[in-house]
């Protein structure tokens, strides 16, 4: 399952679509603007809110919280010693984690779960300027769990790159 992503769904206050490889509209991304955090919400087609994303305020590092029907989903940060490559625990709710590396100037990342690739997050099969791709290998993956990591690892990204 191959999914198009577009870059300017990190500004505020936008919806932007997230299309599959066929052009198809697949997921909603509805940043809410005004808000003292960053937060948006992965909407499917009929608009039902399938992840809920938002910055936890209170942290010594940046950190994204997903949540799922307002039970938590999985909570995203930045490794703490990860000095030549860009590396992010996802820590789930049911208490497994995900791998998430990758070089940010390139905006390609491997997601892996035990090891095992689940999705790639990456700029380099494209030639539209403005999009990245997320690639989900695994047919038993959670798209709408890997789309919203992707969310959140290319705004942490940026985040640094910025400061």
């Amino acid at each position: 399952m191959r999914f198009l992503v577009y870059d300017r769904l990190l500004g505020f206050g936008d919806d932007y679509w997230i299309e599959d490889d066929r052009g198809s509209k697949v997921f909603l991304v509805d940043g809410k603007a005004l808000r003292l955090r960053d937060t948006w919400e992965l909407k499917d087609t009929q608009g039902r809110v399938l992840v809920d994303i938002h910055q936890k305020m209170l942290a010594l590092r940046d950190t994204m919280v997903l949540q799922r029907s307002g039970e938590p989903l999985a909570t995203i940060r930045r490794k703490r010693l990860s000095l030549l490559r860009n590396h992010y625990r996802v820590s789930l709710a049911d208490g497994n984690e995900l791998d998430v590396s990758g070089k940010i100037l390139d905006r390609e990342f491997a997601v892996e779960y035990d090891g095992e690739l689940l999705a790639v997050i990456s700029r380099r099969w494209l030639t539209v300027r403005d999009t990245y791709g997320v690639d989900v290998v695994r047919e038993d993956a959670d798209p709408a769990l890997l789309i919203a990591v992707a969310v959140c690892v290319i705004h942490l990204a940026e985040k640094e790159r910025e400061d």
